[in-house]
């Protein structure tokens, strides 16, 4: 049996580290945790969207089995225990550092400590509504929102001074196997940072290889994201300046692993400790016109995922599809927990390198659409159903871009996931049962009902 370190950042496409390819942002200790331990290439999110993935990987359920549909946490079932009291019950210790944005209060989540937590209100806003489709007003005007300033890290600090604090202090104290979820919120907008990494990358204000004029930038639920965010006119300088200081807050982040790694050095426990890097949900950096998450297509969906420890093979590559549901399930594999027969997930550590058959999922029900969406993943191939809205239908093998939909002209494949995603769910019924979540508190804020739309059960 072994420790485990969830090391969860916010919003980080993984495009944008050295393990998965890029070019020239400098990622050394995730580069050096890929050498070392696994690398899972294809890992997705549950919802591309802050509270709902969160939530999913906190619960072990999927985001309509919780009704953790948006940024709220209202009318979340009150019975429904997450991993840190799970595993709390069966003698591992737990504690949380840093953001939660979940379904329930950090003091509500069954953790044995709760360090330095960011906690929400969650106040529901007509922004959120879907039908008709909101503008969310003012957000066409945060795109100056990057580059130096004093103090640029916020809570961050605070939370790897207590996530080491406790590393050093209390860890050693502690007889039995012990779980630390850390949690910081960069490389999450706004994109500020410090002198040192804005300079690191004052050749890199690029702009990304496809925008608003490729084909897939036009579909339905593309252009209401867009239209939601006021997205539509981004002056080239904020764009260039946005992707500048992302790639900033992303070395930031590689930073803090690094201090992470070296505590578990200097106080031997790299050896008995499996750390675990990943995020919540990605970020378009201005792909198709869009930006931050809200969609399904690769850059929001998709996550980091890399193991490295003592359960976790060394220089390895696993194209099998995960998602946050098995990193939860290797969090209670590693430390020799049972995991809940209810809950989803497979532990990353038994996973073989190809498995064409696995079948990863994920779905939105945010604002910024319409209506729903729902994403399978098997093998290379990628389908998104669309509620109200054309399909979609991926090559990723041949297409990793998602620039040519194959839905109508590749039928027999469209047949096949769209079965693997009806034996999960009907996109049907549970968009309705979102829309009916949405209209309820849209209701409810109209006559002022507050007590029922600030969190409170």
């Amino acid at each position: 049996m072994s420790n485990a370190i969830v090391f969860m950042s916010d919003e980080h496409n993984p495009r944008f580290s050295s393990p998965y390819g890029h070019d020239f942002l400098e990622t050394p200790n995730m580069q050096r945790l890929a050498d070392e331990g696994t690398l899972f290439k294809n890992a997705y999110c549950p919802s591309p969207l802050c509270v709902p993935s969160r939530s999913a990987f906190l619960s072990g359920k999927r985001v309509h089995g919780i009704r953790a549909y948006g940024n709220t946490r209202h009318y979340i079932p009150p019975e429904t225990n997450g991993i840190g009291a799970r595993m709390d019950e069966q003698g591992i210790h737990t504690v949380l550092v840093g953001k939660v944005h979940a379904y329930r209060p950090a003091e509500e989540l069954g953790f044995s400590e709760t360090l330095v937590p960011h906690d929400g209100a969650y106040f529901f806003d007509m922004a959120q509504q879907r039908q008709p489709l909101a503008v969310r007003k003012g957000a066409g005007k945060r795109f100056d929102k990057y580059g130096p300033r004093e103090a640029p890290w916020g809570k961050d600090v605070d939370r790897m001074e207590a996530a080491i604090d406790w590393l050093k202090n209390r860890a050693p104290t502690i007889d039995q196997p012990w779980v630390m979820y850390l949690n910081l919120t960069r490389p999450h907008f706004p994109h500020f940072c410090d002198d040192v990494l804005w300079d690191k990358y004052k050749d890199h204000g690029d702009l990304p290889e496809h925008g608003i004029e490729a084909e897939t930038a036009q579909h339905p639920f593309m252009v209401d994201v867009r239209q939601h965010f006021e997205l539509e006119n981004v002056p080239e300088e904020h764009v260039r300046g946005l992707r500048r200081g992302y790639y900033a807050c992303v070395s930031y982040i590689d930073e803090q692993l690094g201090r992470i790694l070296s505590a578990l050095e200097s106080l031997d426990l790299i050896d008995t400790t499996n750390l675990l890097y990943t995020s919540d949900h990605g970020e378009m950096l201005g792909k198709f016109g869009l930006w931050w998450k809200c969609n399904l297509l690769e850059d929001a969906a998709r996550i980091p995922c890399i193991a490295m420890g003592p359960d976790f093979s060394p220089n390895k590559e696993i194209e099998t599809s995960v998602d946050l549901h098995d990193v939860q399930a290797s969090v209670f594999s590693v430390t020799g927990a049972t995991h809940p027969e209810t809950w989803l997930g497979t532990p990353l550590e038994t996973l073989t390198t190809e498995d064409a058959k696995k079948v990863v999922f994920s779905e939105y029900h945010g604002h910024g659409t319409r209506a729903g969406s729902f994403m399978v993943r098997k093998a290379n191939w990628k389908l998104i159903h669309n509620i109200g809205a054309p399909h979609q239908l991926f090559d990723l093998g041949s297409d990793p871009e998602e620039l040519n939909n194959l839905f109508d002209t590749t039928q027999e494949k469209a047949r096949e996931l769209s079965k693997d995603l009806l034996e999960i769910c009907d996109p049907e019924v549970e968009n309705q049962k979102a829309e009916e979540f949405w209209q309820m508190q849209v209701s409810r804020f109209e006559r002022g009902d507050e007590s029922q739309i600030r969190g409170l059960r």
